[in-house]
Formats: structure tokens, sequence, C-alpha cells
């Protein structure tokens, strides 16, 4: 019997038990509620194992900070994260793991993939399916039959967001399927990285179908980029010349930063703005201050005070002021999962303090408390059979005792 009641106990499906009713996000501090924009594209449903890498603190829609901290300064972004770049620890968020769409915040992801694949000292041809974009969507101003150095594309692309400049390091990148395959090794990228929600369906980050991302996976991809020294080149780099096409008959010209965090934040690093009417104002930036560097990634803002740098920087401010040791999370190490989708198991990088490394397991993050659960319905079970027996041994020697009370 005893056999038979622990058998049934762990072979029951177990129900984790949930709360009556769960505690509602906590708000994040904003200037004023988000201006209705463009119906964005269909992203997919919730996925509670993409929402709880690096650390189920993550996975909420509202703010998330560590305890006994200032409270962040208002802007207007829907999501955004604040991280230390070289501990990987997640210094507060709004939205960490909310989708998004990405804008040419997009183009990280380009640089993460693309920088280690192609040499920068060689002279490739643009095409005239490199000029193939949107009318009057951001471009360098490259040419076709053009011949330029694989570093001037880079900075062409960092510097001044060419659209044009994106499509070349894709189809350069992508092998032999060109530009599709360099979308694929993107989206391969992302989740080599661990950044399950995002879908790259363009290179540049122009709108597309099935595009998305969030403000933890900017972070991921940005830490990737910065370590990158060639991309920590890049994007501190103020101007850049663009040489001349005698062929084509242009003329050399200059191009300097856009990003505005560059000339006016003491320790920029650099980083990446981005913008279509979709995504609104999204950006990524860096700096470091007293041997501490941090990055900052918002999407989904708008200019009601403050541009998104601006933003970026206010951020910033709060997360130096932070103890070195705050944190609320991780950001993952690049390859802790590579499953082509989310892993229905996390490593112990995806948890808190993941971010040193440690032991690989195959724990599911519900096995502890599922865990818990059987055990304490093992020792109902158990007591409930051991109370039963004792009270039929009491019965039976009742019954026993019987015969001789009466005679």
């Amino acid at each position: 019997m005893a056999v038979a009641v622990i058998a049934a106990l762990l072979t029951s499906p177990l129900v984790p038990a949930t709360r009556a009713s769960a505690a509602a996000p906590v708000p994040c501090p904003r200037p004023a509620p988000p201006a209705p924009g463009p119906t964005p594209s269909a992203t997919p449903s919730p996925d509670p194992v993409a929402r709880a890498i690096g650390g189920a603190r993550l996975a909420t829609a509202g703010l998330v900070v560590p305890p006994q901290t200032p409270t962040p300064p208002k802007v207007a972004a829907t999501s955004w994260v604040v991280a230390d770049l070289d501990t990987g620890e997640v210094l507060g968020g709004c939205g960490p793991h909310e989708y998004a769409t990405p804008a040419s915040v997009q183009k990280l992801l380009l640089a993460a993939t693309m920088l280690p694949r192609l040499d920068p000292n060689e002279v490739v041809t643009i095409t005239a399916g490199d000029l193939d974009i949107e009318p009057g969507s951001s471009a360098v101003g490259l040419v076709a039959g053009g011949r330029y150095r694989i570093e001037t594309l880079w900075l062409g692309l960092l510097l001044r967001s060419g659209n044009e400049v994106a499509n070349a390091l894709a189809r350069l990148g992508g092998g032999a399927d060109g530009m599709a395959g360099g979308l694929r090794a993107m989206n391969e990228q992302a989740r080599q990285l661990g950044a399950y929600q995002t879908h790259a369906a363009t290179p540049s980050g122009l709108d597309g179908p099935g595009q998305f991302t969030s403000a933890y996976d900017l972070a991921l991809i940005a830490r990737a980029c910065f370590d990158d020294e060639h991309f920590r080149r890049y994007v501190a780099t103020r101007e850049a010349d663009i040489p001349a096409q005698p062929k084509q008959r242009t003329k050399g010209f200059t191009i300097d930063n856009d990003n505005q965090l560059l000339y006016r934040y003491p320790g920029a690093l650099g980083g990446k703005t981005g913008y279509t009417d979709l995504a609104r104002h999204t950006y990524v930036g860096a700096a470091e201050r007293n041997g501490r560097r941090l990055v900052v990634t918002l999407l989904g803002a708008d200019v009601i005070d403050q541009r998104g740098w601006q933003q970026g920087a206010a951020l910033l401010d709060w997360g130096f002021a932070l103890p070195r040791d705050a944190s609320v999370g991780v950001l993952v190490r690049p390859g802790a999962t590579t499953a082509s989708a989310p892993p229905s198991t996390l490593p112990p990088q995806a948890l808190p303090g993941g971010a040193s490394g440690g032991e690989a397991t195959d724990r599911h993050p519900l096995a502890d408390p599922l865990r818990s659960a059987s055990y304490v319905l093992l020792a109902v079970g158990l007591t409930v059979l051991v109370g039963a027996l004792i009270s039929r041994r009491r019965r039976l020697r009742t019954a026993g005792r019987a015969p001789t009370s009466r005679g």
C-alpha cells in the first residue's frame, strides 16, 4: 500500500501553486503616457522562459530596480535597461523583456554578426541592389560601382546609419545566399547571444514584418559589440572621410557621427541611434566613469522634453550613482544557450549570479518548486497512510479483547 501511494504521488502531474492575484507591475517613471503611434507588427506571445533569461526579477512589464536605490529619472521610453558592460550585471530596467521595434539600433546586431566575418582592409564594390532602400531613409551616399574598404563601410554604418551600407555588409557577409544569408546569420547570432526576443527582417532596421527586439536583448547585443576592438574604435570616431569615386565621377566627402552622446557626455564610448514612425526613437549608448563601463538601451521613446540620447544620458547618470554591487539580474554569457528557439531549460548563466559562469545544469526554472511540491505531497500521503494503519491496528486490538471483557 505504501509503495502504491508513493508511486501515485510521484507520477501524478504537479501543478505549481499560484497566488490568487499577481502583483501589478510597478509603473515606470515617465514624463507623460506614451503617445499613440502606428500599430506595431504582430509579436510572439510572451514566453515565460524567455522572459526569465537574466533572472526572475526581469520578467516584468514595469520597473525593476535594486532595493533602497534612488528612483530612476523620468524618460519617455516604453522600455529600457542599464547594465554593466564588464560584469554583466543589470542595474535596473523598465519592461526589460517587452517586445518592441528596433529601428536602426538593429545595425548593432549586424555589427555583432559581421565584424568577425569581414576583413576591414578588403576593398569591395557596391551594387545597385545595395542602394535599394526606402526613399528618404538614412544613407551615407555610396554609389553603385563604387569601391570602398570594408572599414569605410563600417564607419558609414555606425556614424551615419547608412541603410545602403547595411545592405552591402549583410550581402558581403551572407556568403552564397547574399543578403538573405546575412539576415539568417544575424538571427543565428541573436540566438547565440541569448537574445531570443530578437528577430531581424531587414539588416538596416528599417521596419519589416516580424521584426522585433527587447531592451534586454539590445544590452546583450551591445555588450558583444563593445567586446570588439574595431567596433569600439568605429563608434568613438567623430568624423570619417568617404573617398572619391573617379569612375562614377563623384567627389569625396566627410561624414560626422550623429550620436550626440559623444560630444556632450563626459566619458562617452559611443552607441547607436534609431528612428522609424513605427519604432519611435530607439537608442543604445555606453560610457565609462571611474573605471566602470555602463550601457543603456531604450526602445519606443518619444521626444517630449529630451531626445533619445539625453534620456540615455540621464539613465547612465542614475546607473553610475548606484553601488557597484547593485543588481537585479545579469546579461547572459554568449553561447550559454544555443537552441534555435528559447530552451525549455536554462543554464546557470541565465539566472542571477550567472555572469561569473558555473557548472552546466539541466534544471528547469520550475524544477525546484515542483520538487518541493512533490515532497510535500509525499509527506502528506505517508502521514495519511500511517494514520490509517495505526487506526486499523487499534480496531483489531479492540475487537480481540471484547470476549474476555464480557466473561
